[in-house]
């Protein structure tokens, strides 16, 4: 397996992924690939990496800005994160989040957001944080990780491509 940046001819294969791994799943709305189309329409796919075997694309994760108390700073957030529903259990899903967080921590990131299931997320350190909030969700799957300097306080908004009907 490789892990590479997304390409300009990967985003359909992408779209197809998410939705085909979301798909049918209790905590889904069924709208994860549009949201990572929205965010590259948007310019805010700021990270997004694909695993490779061969040449088929077998994963998919995105990463991108968060805002804090209404300030976007150097804060992200992980999700949709995607494998083929055959290929889920391999470890393929820890290998992107895993390279996207070392790949964020080389940028200067300061942290990262999720809203996730938190038995799985604190095996990369996420923990949650009742001094870092968010509206939408429930709050015990609102989850953070620093990953250089100190963690800010305060409301932390996802980019309005995730609120888009």
């Amino acid at each position: 397996m490789q892990l590479r940046p997304e390409r300009p001819d990967d985003a359909t294969t992408i779209h197809k992924l998410t939705d085909t791994a979301f798909r049918g799943m209790p905590y889904s709305d069924g709208d994860e690939a549009s949201v990572i189309d929205r965010l590259r329409f948007a310019g805010a796919l700021s990270l997004s990496l694909v695993a490779t075997h061969g040449d088929e694309i077998v994963g998919h994760v995105a990463f991108s800005p968060v805002s804090i108390d209404g300030v976007t700073a150097d804060w992200y957030g992980l999700g949709p994160v995607s494998v083929w529903p055959e290929r889920q259990r391999t470890g393929i899903g820890q290998a992107l989040i895993r390279e996207g967080l070392a790949r964020l921590r080389s940028m200067g990131a300061g942290g990262c957001v999720l809203l996730g299931d938190p038995a799985y997320y604190v095996r990369f350190g996420f923990e949650n944080d009742p001094d870092l909030r968010h509206a939408g969700g429930p709050a015990w799957a609102f989850q953070c990780l620093t990953l250089n300097g100190s963690r800010p306080k305060g409301e932390v908004e996802f980019h309005p491509a995730f609120d888009a009907a």
